[in-house]
């Protein structure tokens, strides 16, 4: 299969619709109808199931769907990585750095000082990103590492390391009944009828359905919490960011939020590599050498990492 071919059933399984998807690939209808019979005939598979009145996915069309994104990722990533790797050996090294704004403030401050302070430090590009971003943008390529946060983001593929655990606090108003509590629990959050936890953008950039606000980063969802809109259930470190109208309260049955910092398996870049070392604790890292003991690189010569290959 071309990856035309997979850009072109990927528009329509998402569009549901053959001529928003022609629309959004900038096409005609026809040429792209026929590109997905072409595709099936090929496959012998129907993957798309065509009436007068709607569009839908088949099971086989289901899984090529979440194949062919997969794949289309790892293209643009391979792309990506590509420049990236061509800019410094022209002399203009660096490395992007994904992480949640707003998220492990004091962490990533001591990681970017801790670095920059190493002989051979590069210059250390920040995409700060919304829920659930910067993992997307290390599969895709936009990043050469990212701090993600389990359980919520998903680490299968990647090589990682955990730097920190901590547990959650709810975000409140200040002077709500709840803040005068030493703890609460889950099931009193939850039953906050006045104060729905908010919603976040799916990959899409749809909402899901609830009574919550619709939220997009940090900075409006701290004005909506001070404004009596919506609670927030947070990793514990968040406290420092908190305004004074705002107060939060731990959550003694919610799970434990682990930070991982997370590379690419196959990475071989030193910068990668240096950036993983200065955010290990110094009794984590082990260095071994294969020959050259100058180049200490993720997942090979310079650090031992956890891989996550068969699980999330």
């Amino acid at each position: 299969m071309e990856t035309r071919e997979l850009r072109y059933f990927v528009a329509v399984a998402e569009e549901l619709h053959f001529g928003r998807a022609a629309q959004r690939l900038g096409i005609a209808q026809p040429p792209l109808s026929r590109a997905i019979g072409q595709l099936e005939r090929r496959l012998g598979a129907t993957l798309l199931e065509r009436t007068s009145r709607a569009v839908t996915l088949t099971e086989a069309g289901a899984v090529l769907l979440r194949e062919a994104r997969a794949a289309l990722d790892a293209v643009e990533a391979a792309e990506r990585r590509t420049r990236r790797a061509a800019l410094a050996a022209t002399g203009r090294p660096g490395v992007v750095l994904a992480t949640k704004a707003g998220a492990s403030s004091d962490l990533l401050a001591n990681l970017l000082a801790t670095y920059a302070a190493e002989p051979d430090a590069v210059t250390v590009d920040l995409l700060l990103c919304g829920i659930g971003e910067q993992e997307r943008m290390l599969r895709d390529g936009r990043a050469d590492v990212a701090l993600l946060h389990l359980p919520f983001d998903a680490t299968a593929g990647f090589d990682t390391e955990e730097l920190r655990t901590e547990g959650q606090v709810v975000i409140l108003p200040a002077g709500h009944p709840l803040t005068a509590r030493t703890h609460v629990h889950t099931a009193e959050v939850a039953a906050l009828a006045d104060l729905p936890l908010p919603r976040w953008p799916r990959r899409d950039g749809t909402y899901p359905d609830g009574p919550g606000p619709q939220a997009r980063d940090h900075a409006q969802l701290f004005q909506l919490i001070a404004l009596g809109r919506t609670c927030w259930i947070a990793p514990e470190s968040c406290r420092t960011q908190l305004r004074e109208d705002l107060a939060a309260v731990p959550v003694v049955d919610a799970p434990m939020v682990t930070t991982v910092i997370a590379w690419p398996p196959h990475s071989r870049s030193r910068a990668v590599a240096g950036l993983v070392r200065a955010a290990m604790p110094p009794s984590h890292v082990t260095v071994v050498s294969y020959g050259d003991p100058g180049i200490n690189v993720p997942g090979a010569d310079g650090i031992s990492p956890r891989s996550n290959d068969m699980r999330s």
